[in-house]
């Protein structure tokens, strides 16, 4: 099996899907530094429409997704701008084998979390 990586993203403040968020995947390459790989908005599910880094684009390594959640956030209604808590969320995470990795985003206003989910 050739590995893939998914994403989504849960509004937990509003109890829906994050509509309309942009995500951009950056791959940590030691020997030249970041290389940006994708940048994509999130769907009426919250999710990417395929994978954000399909099995013809795998390979093993360092590998960043961030989170652009004030933009989202201050579109939704849900912060001022004088109140932006988390802007651009960065979760920084190893792909070690060729398996289907997902990494979802739980968000509110002033926190997050996330998982290796399946």
């Amino acid at each position: 099996m050739q590995g893939y990586l998914t994403t989504h993203v849960l509004d937990t403040a509003r109890g829906c899907p994050a509509a309309g968020l942009k995500i951009e995947l950056i791959r940590h390459v030691p020997e030249s530094g970041p290389i940006a790989l994708q940048t994509t908005i999130t769907n009426a599910d919250g999710r990417t429409d395929g994978p954000i880094l399909p099995q013809d684009a795998f390979k093993l390594g360092s590998y960043e997704l961030i989170f652009h959640a004030g933009a989202y956030l201050r579109a939704q209604g849900q912060i001022e701008e004088a109140a932006v808590f988390l802007d651009m969320i960065p979760i920084r995470f190893e792909m070690r084998s060729a398996d289907h990795y997902h990494v979802p985003l739980l968000l509110s206003p002033y926190g997050y979390s996330t998982y290796r989910g399946s």
